[in-house]
């Protein structure tokens, strides 16, 4: 391992984060009829339903307090009252996710004081508002979702009788991915309580009807019943306990918890359906068990190509744990890892798994593109994966770029790639040999010229 490199250079270019504030709407988005309103500036907010409209190609409504010079100074209490009152008349919702911004919490607003005040003053004992400090100076997006599941446990989930369902929580993943855990658990005949559900709220089909909220996401009485499931899976290892919705289901309510990695590829897959197996005594079927044969054959059909690739994996922790695990999995070995979070849990998940690798693997925490596409080329990278911000080190450095994550904006489809389970495995490492050799076949002429012909010319 070529060791742990946190950089405290005094900017950050070309970061490799979103903000907290935008992972806390991706929670948010996942929930039945909710809305979110975020306390701050019309600015940070248009940003942040660009970027997700973008991604998901869907229209995101997103409310704003709109805070300005006057509420700065003054205080905003008054302009979020004003703005759940018209989220209300407008939306109609059963759910508010209040969250905030730089300019809320440098001020000191005090929004869960004030969500209670709205809800007591209007006399409404219908509607539920979720709180989320999520200031941009915070984290990054990863723990701004995370930390806003925390909350959505911690304040809407009550005591309950014991039932036969298993609470399965989610990391930031596509809404294929998301489909893709739903087949599995519905094979093999699982019954469960998904949080956040975005499937269908951040990818609903076409309709000639529009709905201000779309229908799906988590119901909110099936997340108030979650302290009475046998066991909670939550999907990812690199999270502080401090931001894991699962750990304050099993603390507050005895519920047992199970931290799985995100499941890509054959071990992390094999964990997963392991895990269920060993909660519900229900054995994977002979159709599932079908899929990893034939990830094994797209395995054994690719290794040939694959021992040529040097990878940079980016992007969020828990993700890049997984491709990183596929990676080493198919030979193609990673030579950067990186993170804009300060996921510390990360490198030390990674130890056991690159030390096998024949480079050392160099570790970035909090890191932005200028400082990975350093190491990238110092390091003979010739095939970057992650989300689009990486686009990069393709213009600059020339190393082909797999998107996967969040956010894809410059290519359409992002919400619809497909990677977890043996299936989704199977596509992503097709989709990184043929980048492979894609890259080859477009430079293996010059290469060969240069090789074996310009020195001798010189």
């Amino acid at each position: 391992m070529g060791g742990l490199l946190n950089l405290s250079r005094n900017v950050n270019e070309n970061p490799c984060n979103m903000c907290m504030p935008m992972g806390a709407i991706l929670a948010l988005k996942g929930i039945e009829q909710a809305m979110v309103i975020i306390h701050g500036s019309q600015g940070c907010c248009t940003y942040m339903r660009r970027h997700i409209a973008e991604h998901y190609n869907e229209p995101i409504d997103v409310g704003s307090s709109s805070l300005n010079e006057k509420g700065t100074i003054y205080g905003g209490e008054k302009n979020l009252k004003q703005a759940l009152d018209n989220i209300r008349r407008v939306y109609h919702p059963r759910m508010v996710g209040v969250i905030t911004t730089c300019l809320a919490e440098t001020i000191g607003e005090d929004i869960r004081r004030i969500a209670d005040d709205y809800l007591t003053e209007r006399k409404l004992d219908d509607l539920f508002i979720v709180t989320a400090s999520t200031p941009g100076y915070g984290g990054s997006h990863t723990e701004g979702y995370r930390f806003t599941l925390r909350k959505i446990v911690e304040q809407l989930v009550e005591p309950a009788t014991r039932h036969e369902k298993i609470n399965l929580i989610v990391g930031d993943l596509s809404t294929a991915d998301i489909r893709e855990l739903q087949r599995l658990l519905a094979m093999m005949d699982i019954e469960y309580v998904m949080l956040p559900d975005v499937s269908d709220t951040l990818d609903r089909p076409y309709s000639s009807h529009y709905d201000k909220l779309p229908p799906g996401g988590t119901r909110l009485s099936d997340i108030r019943t979650m302290s009475g499931a046998a066991a909670t899976i939550e999907i990812g290892i690199t999270m502080p306990d401090e931001l894991s919705a699962g750990k304050v289901l099993e603390e507050k309510f005895g519920v047992p918890l199970y931290q799985v990695p995100v499941p890509i590829g054959v071990d992390n897959t094999d964990r997963f359906l392991a895990v269920l197996t060993e909660i519900t005594g229900k054995i994977v079927p002979e159709g599932i068990q079908g899929e990893r044969g034939r990830l094994l054959d797209a395995m054994v059909d690719s290794h040939k190509y694959n021992f040529e690739g040097r990878s940079v994996i980016f992007g969020e922790p828990d993700l890049v744990y997984a491709v990183t695990k596929l990676c080493c999995e198919n030979g193609i070995y990673p030579v950067a890892v990186a993170t804009g979070s300060q996921a510390n849990k990360l490198s030390q998940a990674l130890e056991p798994l690159i030390a096998d690798c024949p480079q050392p693997v160099q570790c970035l925490n909090g890191s932005d593109f200028a400082s990975i596409r350093e190491v990238a080329e110092a390091r003979g990278a010739n095939l970057a994966i992650g989300h689009s911000d990486g686009r990069y080190l393709e213009e600059r450095s020339h190393i082909p770029l797999v998107r996967l994550g969040f956010p894809i904006h410059d290519r359409t489809g992002g919400q619809r790639l497909l990677s977890v389970g043996y299936t989704g495995s199977a596509n992503l490492l097709d989709r990184l040999t043929n980048t492979l050799l894609e890259n080859k076949y477009k430079t293996y002429r010059r290469d060969m010229y240069e090789e074996f012909y310009q020195h001798e010319a010189k």
